[in-house]
């Protein structure tokens, strides 16, 4: 297990995005990505790609459309983006105003689950949407209409 915390990236009246950032770790998963594709000619066309639409989101919200489904049908993991590219970045939508950003990669097979790489970062999205499950249920975390609030970490 690991500690991980929940990061503010950005609030606006229509989308609240965070970031998870494990605590060994000096960069969040999402900068983690961001850097692992920036200066990649392959894929640094499909990584501003993934970036408009986070903006995008940001401004508009975290519908539903920009998403790809990913994981299971009982978690809210999904995967940007929803055009043609090799690259994806997992989240966690947990409604139109509320979106957490995960990591990815290059998705060279034909499922995550059969990149070790991808597969990690689908289970830690997966064990956090768990973590936030429980933690609502037990009332130490409050999930408003676009706020996560916590107080402490998570052991994923």
């Amino acid at each position: 297990m690991s500690e991980a915390e929940l990061i503010l990236v950005n609030e606006t009246k229509n989308c609240t995005l965070y970031t998870i950032q494990f605590l060994s770790n000096d960069e969040s998963e999402f900068v983690r990505f961001y850097n692992k594709f920036k200066d990649d000619v392959n894929f640094n066309p499909d990584l501003m790609r993934i970036v408009g639409f986070i903006h995008r989101i940001a401004d508009i919200g975290a519908l539903e459309r920009y998403f790809r489904p990913e994981g299971k049908m009982n978690d809210h993991v999904v995967a940007l983006p929803v055009v043609k590219s090799k690259l994806r970045l997992y989240c966690l939508r947990l409604s139109d105003k509320i979106l957490i950003i995960g990591n990815g990669g290059v998705k060279d097979t034909k499922t995550y689950q059969e990149n070790n790489e991808l597969n990690g970062f689908v289970l830690t999205l997966q064990n956090f949407d768990k973590l936030i499950k429980e933690g609502t249920e037990k009332g130490v975390i409050s999930v408003t209409e676009n706020k996560i609030e916590i107080d402490n970490t998570f052991d994923i």
